[in-house]
């Protein structure tokens, strides 16, 4: 194995371990809570920071899907992309690495899944189409019964109070969901003319734009995706990489292999079988 990506997938490991480890400790924390004894603020800051952890386990998927968490391995790689997703609200990890494969050949265009249609073109609108193709008759099912069975199992054989998992698991999974959209898919692929944050200078054939945001506003919104035309032009950086797009040389970065390209290949032959 190479040093450099030995140390690539060191960090990439630690990282997403982090993550989950996160999620479940406050999910755990939070669960045995007793809410009554806390003020609005903290009850509001917990479930703003159990939803930033949440948007934290799709972003391991979605970087597992580059290839870019445990680039050493494709196996546990997958694993770990298939236990983020699985955390998040029991996802299909090959469903959303075909979808999203698809959104980066075809970014902006019918073909791509994550984009609207020339009719729901307006935020609400989008959200919902965005929403149900990630979403089928199948994984509606999964997410209902699967999450059901969760949430009693917690309720009745953990004793976790109902009020405790509506507003520290449920209600961080769609905001999550609203955060990832908003953030990750509208604001970077909707018009460059539209509004003012964004950057016009980003705009090129990966049919998307980049926010302006600072580092630490950036890293909180969604974990730097604002950052998109870079994610688009340099797909195998994971997250906490693409700032440095914004600080070096793009050429600095041109000799780095895209080792997301066949790992998703891999799973597009799979989904086809």
């Amino acid at each position: 194995m190479q040093p450099d990506l030995f140390i690539k997938s060191l960090i990439g490991f630690l990282v997403a371990s982090s993550i989950v480890i996160l999620w479940i400790g406050s999910l755990v924390f939070l669960l045995s809570t007793d809410i009554s004894q806390l003020i609005l603020l903290w009850i509001v800051l917990a479930i703003l920071g159990r939803t930033l952890i949440q948007t934290g386990l799709f972003i391991v998927a979605h970087d597992a899907i580059h290839g870019s968490v445990f680039p050493s391995d494709r196996r546990l790689n997958h694993w770990i992309g298939q236990l983020a997703v699985s955390l998040y609200a029991l996802l299909s990890y090959q469903k959303l690495a075909f979808g999203h494969w698809q959104h980066h050949r075809h970014p902006g265009q019918a073909s791509d899944p994550d984009f609207h249609d020339g009719i729901h073109r307006h935020l609400f609108a989008w959200y919902l189409k965005f929403m149900q193709g990630y979403l089928d008759k199948r994984q509606r099912l999964v997410l209902f019964f699967g999450m059901g069975i969760i949430f009693f199992t917690l309720h009745l054989g953990f004793h976790a109070p109902i009020n405790n998992l509506f507003l520290f698991w449920v209600l961080p999974i769609a905001l999550s969901s609203i955060q990832l959209f908003f953030f990750g898919t509208y604001l970077p692929h909707r018009s460059p003319s539209v509004g003012s944050a964004e950057s016009s200078d980003d705009a090129s054939s990966h049919e998307v734009i980049s926010s302006n945001y600072p580092l630490i506003v950036s890293f909180l919104t969604c974990y730097h995706f604002g950052y998109h035309w870079e994610h688009h032009e340099y797909p195998a950086l994971p997250w906490y990489r693409l700032p440095s797009v914004r600080q070096f040389e793009p050429q600095k970065l041109s000799s780095m292999t895209d080792i997301g390209k066949p790992l998703v290949f891999d799973l597009l032959q799979r989904h086809r079988c």
